[in-house]
């Protein structure tokens, strides 16, 4: 009794380890590659609970999530022969569960490496200037070399960014004092327009003087009158321009004498 008690015993722990063996859990973010005597199902499991048979078949999950693969630093020749370092970010996701497990060992490991040759062989052929102003074209040609190698893998390359590029410090130094030299360009340049726009403007202000002689002596009233609001200033008044006062004066003196007289003539016919 006691043996046959030991037996049903051992027999329902064996059945629970088997039905434990058998029961897996494939969650949101994931799909189930299922093999079952080495060969692959056609169809992935779904989200859920899914029954395998002990030893006949085997599971393989696989993960959907976008996957963030750091390209190391490392030293690439441009077309001029500069040597910069530069590293990079890769983003991709399984897009096809069972090519990801069975076209390819490791995927992350496969799609770093020629991550990183890519990353050179581009580089290579822009100058170090296109690499440095160019570089959403240079990103989009990683991203679709890549793209077209790990499509027979069932990956899909989401986006490459270049995440830093160091740069030689004597090409620093050189490209600082490039950029130095061609601020003060910009500033020689920009001055040099101020003076051209002031001569301009001073040639028509001339011009407009030669043709009213008298403008000019009002504009030279003009400045003395700004001239002596500073109380300790001593103005001295040019002879032609005493000449042109004095000739003012003696038009207005005699447009007063006529309007006067004009007047004397009106109130004596009114009379």
């Amino acid at each position: 009794m006691n043996t046959a008690v030991l037996v049903i015993i051992l027999a329902a722990l064996v059945l629970l380890l088997i039905a434990a063996g058998s029961i897996r859990v494939v969650t949101e973010y994931e799909r189930g590659v299922r093999f079952r005597l080495g060969k692959v199902r056609p169809t992935p499991f779904e989200p859920g609970l899914m029954l395998k048979f002990p030893i006949i078949d085997r599971l393989v999950k696989v993960s959907l999530r976008i996957v963030t693969l750091p390209i190391q630093s490392q030293g690439i020749i441009t077309r001029d022969n500069v040597s910069v370092d530069i590293a990079a970010v890769a983003y991709y996701r399984v897009v096809e569960p069972i090519k990801s497990v069975v076209a390819i060992e490791d995927v992350e490991s496969a799609i770093g490496h020629i991550a990183q040759t890519t990353l050179r062989n581009v580089v290579g052929q822009h100058t170090l200037d296109e690499t440095l102003t160019e570089t959403k074209k240079i990103i989009a040609d990683i991203a679709g070399i890549l793209d077209d190698i790990t499509e027979v893998w069932g990956v899909q390359v989401t986006l490459v960014q270049l995440k830093d590029i160091q740069l030689p410090d004597t090409m620093k130094r050189a490209m600082a004092r490039e950029a130095e030299a061609e601020r003060e360009k910009r500033a020689k340049i920009i001055a040099a327009e101020g003076e051209a726009l002031a001569a301009g403007e001073l040639a028509h202000a001339a011009d407009v003087m030669a043709a009213h002689p008298l403008a000019l002596q009002l504009r030279n009233l003009q400045t003395l009158v700004e001239i002596s609001v500073d109380k300790n200033s001593t103005v001295i008044f040019p002879s032609p321009l005493m000449t042109t006062i004095e000739e003012i004066s003696g038009f207005l003196t005699r447009e007063t004498k006529a309007s006067d007289g004009l007047n004397g003539i009106i109130d004596a016919l009114k009379r």
